[in-house]
């Protein structure tokens, strides 16, 4: 098989609890330290690498000796609360010798699903490497409940790879990809090196697994492939026992690779052209129109006036004075500072605010450009109209007094 890393800059790698601790001995340090050679390697490659690591409730429970089975869920937060700090600090003491800084990140899953959330933990990760870190995130199990969390680290690493708009997200398992059938229940069962789509007959195919360290299984892992290849980023499911686990990738050991439907910006594009309702609008000039059009950021210098009651993080869309659609995208300030700042240049931006603000009032990796539909005009012409006839209204207040 070939080298399924080849062409792959950006790398979420998730790591399942069963292969980080063992439940007699703790942590499984040889493995542990075989993975940091390997994420090295790729960091002097120019690559970047982010790792979504179980394991904090599987080695809290080890340090806190809590007994088999099942636990109630305050213990687990516990056991999270006590193993995270065994777990960062060994990720740090491992990646550090090789001269790599480690940040640890906790996600809810209101911090993928929130897009006000989302937006700042995507700035923090995308930041984190920039600098040349490597990110470490769980699910943050220590106030997580039942009722509102993700459940599995796969799903979780499947958000994290689109929110940083990963081209390559790899499960490290118990298995090495995926078969026709559980291999353990069907002996007959074949391997599958390549998915083009996930069909429902692929989702059919996965079965049910998971143990007392692991909550995942075949059919999660399936789902996070959904989440992933549908915005543009590749899977590989992979048997992640052996040691240095991402070399025996690249050496062409068995593994399932889920092809993406397309590459992460255009699919995260797409899905900002056709999947959003419009909370707002931004009237720019032809300055903003021109730079907009040639690949920049909106700033706020563009940007002639303000319509609509929407937060950071909401969908807005961007015209020209006439009313013709310039653009659509996610915006970076909620409307009272939008309104603030509009007109002003980058370096008034933050005094006018009094906080240190943002560059962009609507980043370019959030934009795209695009063409109104008749419904959308008419929600804008609705929205500038309103504005402007409470504008009028104040001001024969204002007349009146």
């Amino acid at each position: 098989m070939a080298n399924l890393l080849d062409g792959h800059r950006r790398i979420v790698v998730k790591i399942g609890s069963s292969l980080l601790v063992d439940r007699e001995r703790g942590m499984k340090r040889t493995w542990l330290e075989s993975l940091g050679e390997d994420i090295a390697r790729l960091a002097s490659e120019g690559r970047q690498v982010l790792v979504v690591s179980s394991g904090a409730i599987a080695m809290g429970r080890k340090l806190l000796k809590m007994p088999r089975g099942g636990l109630r869920l305050e213990e687990n937060q516990a056991a999270a609360a006590v193993g995270q700090i065994a777990l960062s600090r060994t990720y740090s003491e491992i990646l550090g010798r090789h001269g790599l800084e480690t940040g640890q990140v906790l996600l809810t899953i209101g911090d993928t699903e929130e897009r006000r959330r989302y937006l700042n933990a995507r700035a923090t990760l995308s930041t984190l490497l920039d600098m040349g870190a490597v990110p470490v995130i769980n699910e943050n199990d220590t106030v997580a409940t039942s009722e509102i969390r993700y459940g599995d680290n796969d799903r979780l690493a499947a958000r994290v790879a689109t929110m940083v708009e990963a081209d390559l997200l790899i499960l490290l398992s118990d298995i090495d990809g995926l078969y026709t059938a559980p291999p353990l229940e069907d002996p007959t069962a074949t391997h599958i090196p390549l998915v083009e789509h996930i069909t429902p007959e692929i989702e059919a195919m996965a079965g049910a697994a998971g143990s007392e360290l692991s909550r995942g299984g075949m059919k999660t892992k399936i789902d996070a492939g959904r989440i992933a290849t549908d915005s543009g980023t590749a899977m590989i499911i992979t048997a992640g026992q052996r040691l240095y686990p991402l070399s025996a990738i690249e050496r062409g050991e068995r593994a399932t690779m889920f092809l993406a439907s397309g590459t992460p910006r255009s699919a995260r594009k797409r899905w900002i052209a056709g999947h959003l309702q419009m909370n707002g609008a931004l009237v720019v000039d032809e300055g903003a129109v021109a730079a907009l059009t040639s690949g920049k950021s909106l700033l706020a210098a563009g940007v002639v006036s303000v319509h609509g009651a929407f937060s950071r993080g909401d969908p807005v869309l961007i015209t020209r004075p006439d009313g013709s659609e310039v653009a659509r995208g996610i915006v970076a300030y909620d409307a009272g500072d939008a309104a603030k700042i509009a007109g002003l240049r980058s370096s008034a931006v933050s005094e006018a605010l009094g906080y240190e603000a943002r560059a962009a009032m609507v980043h370019r990796d959030d934009l795209v450009l695009g063409h109104v539909t008749e419904s959308i005009a008419a929600e804008v012409a609705s929205l500038i109209a309103e504005d402007e006839e409470a504008e009028r209204a104040r001001s024969g207040a204002v007349g009146a007094e």
